[in-house]
């Protein structure tokens, strides 16, 4: 299906008034604004706080070593649930009369089972059955909350939930460390990671919204996202040489119908800030991988490399700026 290039942010925005983020974002990011996430704000506005906010029947709060498994809710819980109606008390003032898509964004099941602990303190990934039981829970919370969304956003065109996995490859890989820190945790099978994944995102898909997985770790799987089902993978974009290991995956991603969300802005203040023409060039070395500008025009969306919550303010707007005008760049080249 053929659309022009869109831009998103990836979630966090800097500072703590959810109403200016929420305009900011509807402003700068009309055709794909987002739920924005302010971790400023404190415990539980943090992307664990947000994703235990969506959980079902599993509660956590926080401990001295982070995160943990609670037999009942606490203060902590209650504070995520009451940042989570915050936002989406916003995100309906503003979307209304929207018709475009929207997206909202939550961890993923391997990133937050590699840092929440169970009740005696092990990670939960130490514990793949600890792990399906999480993934199921979130699972049941995240088809409550696009329920929800179909509420707030009646006109919305379209929904998508983008999973956040920044800590997939250390999964797959064996690198996430145990509570102590002092080991590395056992690296979960691809297949295994894969058939998690996929069981969420049908679910997703069958509550009627998109799927993105955003990864700004090196080493991607793009290979395993796409298999999973993913309807767009999200990653930084600035780190791809060419000819790198993963232009085959990228290039069986478009093929495929994947889309890409490729994070060419700078997420931080940078010392000089990059020019539309140097971002739509980082974009356009992906015509190395055989596509056409017109081609990866209907596969390409422009985000920052990572969330924002790092930059200053007016770094956090220009970057969306940046972004968005980055986009109609692209549409122009493709016409």
């Amino acid at each position: 299906m053929h659309r022009p290039p869109r831009a998103t942010g990836i979630g966090s925005l800097p500072g703590t008034d959810s109403g200016a983020a929420h305009r900011l974002v509807f402003d700068e990011l009309p055709d794909l604004p987002h739920l924005p996430e302010l971790p400023a704000r404190g415990v539980g506005a943090d992307m664990i706080g947000r994703g235990t906010a969506l959980l079902v029947e599993l509660y956590a709060e926080v401990q001295p070593s982070g995160w943990r498994l609670t037999e009942r809710p606490g203060r902590d819980a209650r504070r995520a649930d009451s940042f989570l109606r915050q936002d989406l008390d916003f995100l309906e003032e503003q979307a209304q009369e929207f018709t475009q898509t929207l997206k909202v964004q939550a961890v993923g099941p391997w990133t937050l089972a590699s840092t929440l602990e169970l009740r005696h303190g092990d990670r939960m990934l130490a514990d793949l059955g600890a792990v399906r039981d999480l993934a199921e829970s979130l699972t049941e919370g995240l088809k409550l909350h696009i329920a929800e969304l179909k509420k707030r956003a009646p006109q919305a065109g379209a929904l998508m939930v983008q999973l956040d996995e920044p800590a997939l490859p250390g999964v797959l890989n064996g690198t996430v460390p145990t509570a102590s820190g002092f080991g590395r945790l056992r690296a979960v099978e691809e297949p295994v990671a894969r058939e998690l994944l996929a069981g969420v995102f049908q679910a997703v898909h069958d509550a009627g919204a998109e799927t993105a997985v955003h990864c700004c770790a090196p080493g991607v799987p793009v290979d395993l996202l796409r298999k999973a089902g993913a309807d767009f993978i999200s990653f930084d974009a600035t780190g791809i040489d060419v000819q790198t290991a993963h232009d085959e995956q990228l290039g069986e991603a478009i093929e495929a119908g994947t889309g890409l969300m490729l994070g060419v802005v700078p997420a931080t203040d940078p010392a000089r800030a990059p020019g539309v023409n140097q971002l739509l060039d980082k974009v356009l070395s992906l015509t190395r991988l055989g596509f056409s500008p017109a081609q990866l025009a209907e596969a390409v969306t422009i985000t920052p490399t990572c969330g924002l919550a790092g930059a200053t303010p007016p770094w956090a707007r220009q970057a969306l700026i940046l972004a968005h005008r980055t986009a109609d760049a692209l549409a122009d080249k493709a016409s």
